[in-house]
């Protein structure tokens, strides 16, 4: 890493905004630089935001971000490996949580994370997917790829579909194998069937009630009826159905502990018979049993290339940087922090902060971090380090942005003007074909 790769980043994010395009830019480098700073207009006081508080708020909401320009200046500046080799793609979602918003259009009920265990809450707020880059070890950081929104029109499974069949497009293009890494709740027919003809693999969790079957028997001469569209059941949970693997390996984690893994192939769901995945099954004997810790854990495969068994475990485990990048974002950030009327403008800062988020990232080689008395220095930087270091280089690569051109003061409301109060908007329940069906039956 350089100061060229560092400045084609910056000039790359700048040419993709439109309207007040120097107060964003200004913004991602206040917001880079000003640890300090604990509320929204607090980013103001940084010596890299040329103009005044109000300025922060106007960006957001007169500014015009391109975000297929600013996925494309992502993927060209992302730390990758050279053409041939794996690379790692996380995709999850985060919540923002807007309660008391009223006004606010397309928020919809969003369940809270981090409670307690067996309890159960939601609240008001938008999701957002992230299709981020997951470092080879931990402790490096992810590199975002791409934000959007989760609409209360679609699916998050959907709207990550669509992400990753962008991402990956490009990826692909420049000579890497992708590998999607994501959680259990992607391990669905819509999911894989946007995915089925992406040239990537994917490893995703499952949920260990998952159903899925195997092929559907040949058709035998003289039979009666309609041949069977799926074979035998396979119950994740259900050890009678699962027959013997098709491949086995056995090992020891990192303490030493036994681990055994079993893969069964040729399985699909129902809702996506096209879709051939290969199910795996994780021992660890060494585990306590509990939820953070499970004694057996089911993955799914899907590639042209066979499950590498002994990297499975190894492998998922790199999804946890995405959690830790979560955090990163929400408290040091202010991703979660300014209160904005509407979602258009939320997304605007979302991306600002990815912007944000992978400055540090790639400035990270080019600075020696800014330590704590109580901190312990460390091979890799954490974020945090390079953030209170950045003003130094920050000061040295200069700004592609225009001062600002200072117009007076407004003139202000006319006189008599009454401003009209804001609609308020209902919060929207997304509700499930199953749950529909069931309202029906009870109505009827």
């Amino acid at each position: 890493m350089n100061l060229n790769t560092l400045n084609e980043f910056r000039h790359g994010i700048y040419g993709c905004f439109g309207n007040a395009k120097d107060a964003l830019f200004n913004t991602i480098d206040a917001l880079s630089s000003e640890a300090a700073a604990r509320s929204f207009p607090e980013l103001s006081f940084s010596p890299f935001f040329e103009r005044t508080w109000a300025s922060l708020y106007e960006a957001l909401e007169d500014g015009k971000i391109d975000a297929q320009r600013l996925r494309q200046v992502f993927v060209q500046c992302a730390p990758l490996p050279a053409a041939g080799q794996y690379v790692f793609l996380g995709v999850d979602t985060s919540n923002l949580y807007r309660p008391e918003a009223q006004t606010a259009q397309d928020r919809t009920l969003v369940p809270m994370a981090n409670l307690p265990k067996d309890a159960h809450a939601a609240c008001p707020g938008w999701v957002v997917s992230h299709v981020v880059l997951l470092p080879s070890q931990a402790g490096q950081g992810t590199f975002v790829l791409d934000t959007a929104r989760v609409t209360s029109t679609e699916l998050a499974t959907v709207v990550a579909a669509r992400q990753l069949q962008a991402v990956v497009a490009l990826l692909v293009a420049r000579g890497l194998r992708p590998i999607i890494i994501g959680d259990r709740w992607y391990a669905c027919a819509p999911f894989l069937a946007r995915l089925s003809e992406v040239s990537a693999h994917c490893l995703l969790r499952v949920k260990s009630n998952r159903v899925f079957y195997r092929p559907a028997p040949v058709r035998r001469p003289g039979q009666l009826g309609a041949s069977r569209k799926d074979g035998d059941r396979f119950q994740c949970s259900d050890e009678r159905t699962h027959g013997e693997p098709d491949e086995v390996w056995e090992g020891s984690d990192a303490k030493g502990a036994r681990v055994q893994v079993r893969c069964w192939k040729h399985l699909h769901l129902r809702t996506a018979r096209w879709v051939e995945v290969s199910v795996i099954q994780i021992i660890r004997h060494g585990a306590n049993g509990s939820a953070r810790d499970p004694r057996v854990s089911w993955f799914v495969w899907k590639g042209d290339d066979p499950a590498p068994l002994a990297e499975i475990s190894p492998t998922y485990r790199l999804r946890y940087s995405q959690e830790h990048g979560y955090r990163f974002d929400k408290q040091v950030l202010l991703w979660d922090v300014p209160r904005l009327s509407t979602p258009a403008r939320t997304e605007r800062w979302t991306q600002v902060v990815a912007c944000a988020h992978n400055q540090l990232l790639l400035a990270r080689p080019l600075l020696d971090g800014s330590y704590r008395p109580w901190e312990t220095r460390r091979l890799i930087l954490t974020l945090g380090q390079v953030r209170r270091a950045m003003p130094t280089l920050l000061r040295q690569l200069g700004t592609p942005a225009r001062p600002p051109q200072p117009r007076g003061k407004a003139p202000g409301r006319a006189k008599g003007f009454h401003p009209k109060p804001r609609a308020r908007h209902p919060v929207i329940r997304k509700t499930s074909k199953k749950q529909k069906k069931g309202k029906k039956t009870t109505s009827a």
